[in-house]
């Protein structure tokens, strides 16, 4: 897959991007147990776009500017409106064996489009209607 293929809901993404570069190191906050992770944003391409990957604690420093990465089960996220690619859980980033050779198209940036983001739908979890879910026994 090329970059310049990448869609706001691709998903399993398998690509192989040269690095143009990275953003300062920031740390942040979980909302979950308060835990500090750090978050960085490199810009990537190929010959028909590139976008920005976010890259979480460790995988920061596997990437190096000008280096060519391959990323195995990707994904696209929609990050205040701009498009971003994701590597998550079940992901893989590792250096490529073999270089990319072309320039980087920074001309068609995905991550510099605006796109409207839908809302999830909510899924619900049973509401029975009273206040606190619990149901009335009938003797």
């Amino acid at each position: 897959m090329k970059i310049g293929e990448l869609t706001p809901t691709s998903r399993a993404v398998n690509v192989r991007a040269k690095v143009g570069s990275k953003s300062e190191v920031r740390s942040i906050a979980s909302g979950k147990n308060g835990a500090s992770h750090t978050v960085c944003d490199a810009l990537i391409g190929d010959e028909t776009g590139c976008i920005y990957l976010t890259l979480w604690d460790d995988n920061i420093t596997k990437v190096k500017e000008g280096e060519t990465i391959s990323i195995g089960n990707g994904y696209v996220t929609l990050f205040k409106g701009s498009m971003r690619l994701n590597i998550g859980r079940y992901g893989t980033l590792e250096t490529a064996k073999e270089a990319l050779t072309c320039e980087v198209n920074t001309q068609n940036n995905l991550s510099s489009k605006v796109y409207e983001q839908q809302r999830r739908p909510f899924r619900g979890r049973g509401f029975s209607g009273r206040r606190g879910g619990a149901r009335q026994r009938r003797y």
